[in-house]
């Protein structure tokens, strides 16, 4: 992507929604424009021509280039690398577990060691830390708490840490499934928390509601799922959504009115966005 400077986040905003049209479920921006992912099966070079040849910007030149990336190789990276730690609201710290210094040198009350396949579910993207820090605003002593495409599990572990009784998450990524687990172990969380395989209609074989539900994913798998989420909510339970920009909000808060879900606050930083909201349905006339 080629704009001026001035137009370079638009730009990126634009694209990111029309890719997530096609079926792109995460993006990361960069210094010349985005990175989008795309799970192979979904991905068609023909579609992604036709939405770059609509973008409606004028005089803006398109070029990308596609690679494969296994689960192994991105492994392989975070095997080598890691990640600093980051600190949300003063109150967490989350920390390479590899790093087996790290674990004692905290001043917050809640550390936690995840051991990371990719970057995403680190806190080291904003989403994350926005979710995390809702969390910690969030009254979770005693509650059953559900993590929508559950990565490392660290917002159910985040969770768990911070007073909940149990967690489930899901996720249609194997690895990201057996990742949560094995966090959730190092961490001495495993015997509260349970991972499924799937997408959304796993959630139609989970016993019970649930009083938190967490969904960071991108904007079109929220809005296809948000009634698998409402529908396995308590009355007044929340929900905390993100992984989407601050100007898709307004559909997003559409449907979820819709639900009887309302908004109670939100976050933005650097121009993504979190919403927390409370489910509470109008009575039956």
């Amino acid at each position: 992507m080629c704009p001026s400077q001035e137009l370079l986040q638009p730009c990126r905003e634009l694209l990111a929604d029309a890719c997530g049209e096609c079926g792109y479920e995460s993006f990361e921006d960069t210094d010349e424009g985005i990175i989008g992912y795309i799970q192979q099966d979904n991905y068609s070079e023909m579609l992604l021509e036709h939405t770059i040849g609509e973008f409606p910007v004028k005089g803006v030149t398109i070029v990308y280039e596609t690679e494969d990336i296994p689960d192994q190789d991105w492994n392989a990276v975070w095997e080598e690398e890691g990640f600093e730690p980051i600190v949300v609201s003063g109150k967490v710290t989350i920390y390479d577990a590899r790093n087996t210094a790290d674990g004692g040198q905290f001043s917050t009350p809640v550390n936690i060691g995840i051991h990371a396949s990719n970057a995403f579910g680190t806190g080291t993207h904003e989403t994350t830390r926005m979710v995390v820090a809702t969390l910690l605003e969030t009254p979770l002593h005693g509650r059953r708490v559900l993590d929508c495409g559950c990565g490392t599990g660290i917002l159910a572990i985040t969770a768990l840490f911070c007073g909940a009784d149990a967690a489930v998450g899901y996720d249609i990524d194997e690895w990201s499934v057996d990742n949560s687990m094995h966090n959730a172990r190092l961490n001495g969380v495993a015997d509260r928390m349970e991972t499924l395989l799937g997408d959304a209609g796993v959630l139609s074989h989970v016993d019970g509601v649930f009083d938190v539900v967490m969904a960071n994913i991108n904007r079109n798998i929220l809005l296809a799922d948000l009634s698998h989420f409402q529908s396995v909510m308590v009355h007044d339970g929340i929900l905390i959504l993100s992984g989407f920009y601050e100007e898709d909000a307004p559909m997003l808060i559409a449907e979820a009115e819709r639900l009887g879900l309302h908004e109670i606050s939100r976050k933005t930083e650097n121009n993504w966005c979190c919403l927390k909201l409370e489910y509470s349905p109008c009575p039956e006339v």
